[in-house]
C-alpha cells in the first residue's frame, strides 16, 4: 500500500479523527437528515450518547500530540472505534435491527482498520517536536 498514511500515521489519525467527528456532529447536528440515511431509532438518547462519545474520540485523534506515544494513541483509539462500529455493522444488519447503510460505514471502518494495519509505525525525526511547536506560534 503507497500512500501517505503508510508513511506518516499522524495524518491517519488526523484523517480517522475528522471522520470521527464528523460522524459523531452529524446526529447532534440534524438527527432528522441522519434518520433518513441510517433510518429512525426508538431511544434517541442513545443515539446522542454514540454521537458525543464518537466525536470525542475524533477530537482526541485530532489533537494527540506529535511523536510516537501520540501516534500511539491515536493508533489504540482509531482501531477500537473501528472494530467496535464494525462488529456492532456486522451482527445487527443482518439481524435487521440496523438499516443496509450501516454497512457502508462497516466498509469504512473496515478500511480504517486495514489503513492502521498497514501504517508503519515511523520513527520520529529529530526536528519534528521543533516543526510542531513552530506551527504552534
Amino acid at each position: 500500500m503507497k500512500g501517505a498514511w503508510r508513511d506518516d500515521p499522524r495524518s491517519l489519525a488526523r484523517a480517522q479523527g475528522a471522520f470521527n467527528l464528523a460522524g459523531g456532529l452529524w446526529p447532534i447536528v440534524s438527527v432528522r437528515s441522519f434518520e433518513a440515511v441510517f433510518g429512525p431509532k426508538e431511544d434517541r438518547w442513545l443515539e446522542y450518547t454514540v454521537a458525543g462519545l464518537l466525536s470525542t474520540a475524533g477530537v482526541v485523534q485530532l489533537t494527540a500530540p506529535p511523536g510516537p506515544d501520540g501516534v500511539r494513541l491515536a493508533r489504540r483509539l482509531g482501531l477500537g472505534v473501528a472494530a467496535t462500529l464494525l462488529a456492532i455493522d456486522l451482527i445487527y444488519v443482518p439481524a435487521g435491527r440496523l438499516r443496509w447503510t450501516y454497512l457502508l460505514d462497516g466498509a469504512a471502518e473496515a478500511g480504517w482498520i486495514a489503513a492502521w494495519v498497514a501504517a508503519r509505525d515511523r520513527p520520529p525525526r529529530e526536528d519534528d517536536g521543533w516543526r510542531w511547536f513552530r506551527a504552534q506560534a
